[in-house]
């Protein structure tokens, strides 16, 4: 295996490496020591991946939109009285949000492995007709049966969707470029949260026989199902087969991924080789830290509507009042991604995400909203901040430490569902008894936050401990940036791995 070190290509932290594996559509590998005259500078990676940036992060982002609107429109459609006009009894609306993340967790990793085969460029678009389609339905139900159905098939249509594109940029970025690009991608969802309320908020002024809360279903599932045909088109396959690169640009995307993604580029999926993961044990810890995480991210995005409504506002303003906190949120995302690529440190920032989440919703359960309106508010903000960042820190954080491609899919498929089934846990502790300041709900919430935290810090510690142990042993002093991802199949088994912190 033929390597070489440029310095301008070291400022990415790895050698370019003439790889000896390579999936069956690859182009051929660079042997760089032959070909020094055209050895590829930082220059020319820093223009590749804006290429990247420019045709595939609008549309996944707005894919994503799309998705996380047709998800969490209900609350939306609840402030509207949606509950009363289909009947709803008791506990019947938090149940119909439960039933979403059964199906959601139950087909995620067998259509994430599917995604692996066939390609997420047609998954995805695929999944995202299937989802719209379910929404725009919902726009006909007369009943609370009507509506758990079509829960149940919007949970299965979303399931692998979010796994499926993380996997998707990773085969496209090296793994200190993939948490700003994801967390781009991931703003999208906060801007949804925030679009949707100033959507509703325009929905819900129309005067019409049909329910304001209907149209808003009709429109957002509407435009899913328009914009899927286009994601299907536009939708390259991966980096080195993409139709807007040229030859060099296509051997250069290559290259990049096998040296700092994927230990062997577009490696077929085999589901024993991909259970393997479960070897791991780190595995475990990033796969608590998801449960932690999922009741408060799963907390405000279905529940921030009612929390805000607190406030003493009417639907209308309540779904405005909505919009500032997850526009901020999604601010505060990009910088603590933009800070964690830069600095090559994922767990210190998804630590601090949880505390201020933890801080958010504690401030919110002990004051006096009614009296300080102007400080639950900003609780609510907070609530945001801390939801966000280490949602997509998360998931690059684990992808950052698995260079099989089939185990990082695999991983990814089971740990995001199972972030999101505990909404489960959200649904059932914003009770209806309980409103409206939903004490139990909010003192749990916190809990989650307060231990996630914990649990990062302390995973983080054992691998800073763990690469300390193997520099000692080899005698150098190495970091993850210096080891090749090509070397990296077999993870920690290898003595020369080196976890990603």
């Amino acid at each position: 295996m033929a390597t070489s070190r440029d310095p301008e290509l070291a400022k990415n932290g790895l050698e370019v490496t003439a790889s000896t594996s390579s999936s069956k559509d690859a182009p051929a590998p660079v042997a760089l020591e032959n070909h020094t005259e055209h050895l590829p500078t930082f220059e020319h990676e820093k223009r590749l991946a804006l290429k990247f940036d420019c045709r595939i992060l609008p549309m996944l982002a707005l894919m994503y939109l799309f998705n996380a609107l047709d998800k969490g429109n209900l609350g939306n459609a609840k402030t509207d009285g949606m509950d009363k006009d289909l009947g709803f009894k008791g506990n019947q609306y938090s149940i119909m949000l439960s039933i979403f993340f059964v199906p959601y967790v139950l087909f995620a990793p067998p259509i994430g492995m599917l995604g692996k085969k066939y390609g997420p460029h047609r998954v995805l678009p695929i999944m995202m007709f299937c989802f719209g389609s379910a929404t725009l339905l919902s726009a006909c139900v007369k009943n609370f049966s009507g509506m758990m159905a079509l829960r149940w098939f919007l949970g299965m249509a979303e399931s692998a969707f979010f796994p499926l594109v993380i996997y998707y940029l990773t085969t496209f970025y090296r793994r200190g470029e993939l948490a700003r690009r994801m967390a781009l991608f991931y703003a999208a969802s906060n801007i949804a949260n925030a679009f949707s309320g100033l959507l509703a908020f325009g929905v819900f002024q129309i005067n019409s026989k049909l329910d304001s809360w209907r149209y808003l279903f009709i429109l957002e599932g509407s435009l899913t199902v328009t914009f899927s045909f286009i994601a299907y088109w536009y939708l390259p396959k991966n980096a080195h087969e993409a139709n807007f690169l040229n030859a060099e640009e296509k051997r250069l995307a290559y290259t990049r991924i096998q040296i700092d993604s994927s230990s062997i580029v577009g490696e077929e999926f085999v589901l024993k080789d991909a259970l393997q993961v479960f070897k791991m044990p780190a595995t475990y810890g990033f796969l608590a830290i998801e449960i932690c995480l999922g009741v408060p991210l799963q907390s405000v995005s279905l529940f921030l509507p009612q929390i805000v409504q607190r406030l003493g506002y009417d639907k209308i303003k309540t779904n405005l009042y909505t919009v500032a906190p997850n526009i901020v949120g999604a601010v505060f995302l990009l910088m603590l991604a933009f800070t964690s690529d830069f600095t090559r440190l994922r767990f210190p920032f998804i630590a601090l995400g949880f505390l201020l989440t933890f801080t958010g919703f504690i401030i919110y359960a002990t004051i006096d909203v009614e009296h300080s309106l102007k400080v639950a508010y900003f609780a609510c903000f907070m609530m945001t901040w801390g939801t966000s960042a280490p949602s997509v820190l998360l998931s690059t954080w684990y992808n950052n430490n698995i260079a099989h491609e089939g185990r990082r899919v695999t991983l990814t498929s089971i740990g995001v569902p199972l972030a999101n089934l505990m909404g489960v846990v959200s649904s059932n502790i914003f009770r209806e008894q309980d409103k409206p300041k939903y004490l139990p709900a909010l003192a749990t919430t916190a809990a989650f936050g307060a231990v996630g935290s914990l649990f990062t810090l302390l995973l983080g510690t054992y691998m800073v401990i763990d690469n300390k142990r193997r520099n000692s042993r080899q005698g150098v002093n190495l970091t993850a940036r210096d080891v090749s991802t090509e070397k990296l199949r077999d993870g920690p088994k290898n003595p020369d791995f080196r976890w990603f912190l």
